[in-house]
């Protein structure tokens, strides 16, 4: 049999700043450690995203985006891409499923990491509307938009998008994962990552404590001191 290459490339697909590191920053700090390229792909501008009332939605989103470069940094993402769609307004559609395919088609990954999509009745911060819209068009751009060279034709005849099949998908919050990263010499740098975030930090201790403990249960099951969750998908 001929070995499958390696995975070189990821893709990280969420709506809001801060998603990505409170879902699978400690993993995305373990790809890169482990020579894989990682980007980053955020939906919304974060505009909706702060109970301070000091802050205004006109200077929110610059200040969201600058917190989320200096996480990515932290964690040694390569690239992150800002799609601008209002905070709390995302939707997916075709719209969205384009820009998410031009991203793919252009970055070229082997894995993409997305949201859930499917609404759950265990746990209503699950259900963030923004977060189902995100992980259903990332999805929908993976397959089958990103891979089929009729879809959306104008990405390849006008800007020389050639189709693309990822490999793999890993769905972050789902209730039932199928997979446990073991992430135990990566918690600290997700915590560092996660603590650019300023302007969502009212606690910055209470919010490490709650992080730390929600990924020592996660891992205990697998004899894991720590681990980040995820159901996983072949998309070949």
């Amino acid at each position: 049999m001929t070995e499958r290459p390696p995975i070189q490339r990821a893709m990280v697909i969420v709506a809001h700043p801060d998603d990505a590191e409170f879902g699978c920053a400690a993993t995305v700090a373990k790809w890169v450690a482990e020579g894989i390229t990682v980007t980053y792909v955020i939906c919304t501008d974060g505009g909706a995203g702060s109970a301070d009332p000091s802050l205004t939605v006109a200077e929110l989103p610059g200040r969201r985006a600058a917190e989320q470069r200096a996480a990515a940094a932290v964690l040694g993402v390569g690239a992150v891409e800002f799609l601008g769609r209002p905070d709390g307004e995302l939707v997916a559609d075709l719209a969205l499923r384009r820009d998410l395919t031009r991203a793919i088609r252009r970055d070229r990954p082997d894995r993409v990491v997305c949201q859930n999509a499917v609404r759950t009745y265990t746990n209503v911060h699950g259900n963030h509307p923004d977060h189902l819209a995100a992980g259903q068009a990332a999805l929908e751009a993976v397959y089958p938009a990103s891979r089929n060279r009729l879809a959306f034709p104008q990405l390849l005849a006008e800007e020389g998008l050639a189709p693309h099949v990822v490999r793999e998908v890993w769905v972050t919050g789902t209730e039932r994962p199928d997979h446990l990263e073991d992430v135990s010499d990566f918690v600290d740098r997700k915590i560092a990552a996660l603590l650019q975030h300023r302007s969502q930090m009212a606690d910055p201790a209470q919010v490490e404590a709650r992080v730390r403990g929600r990924l020592a249960d996660t891992g205990r099951p697998a004899g894991f001191a720590y681990a980040e969750a995820f159901r996983r998908l072949s998309a070949e």
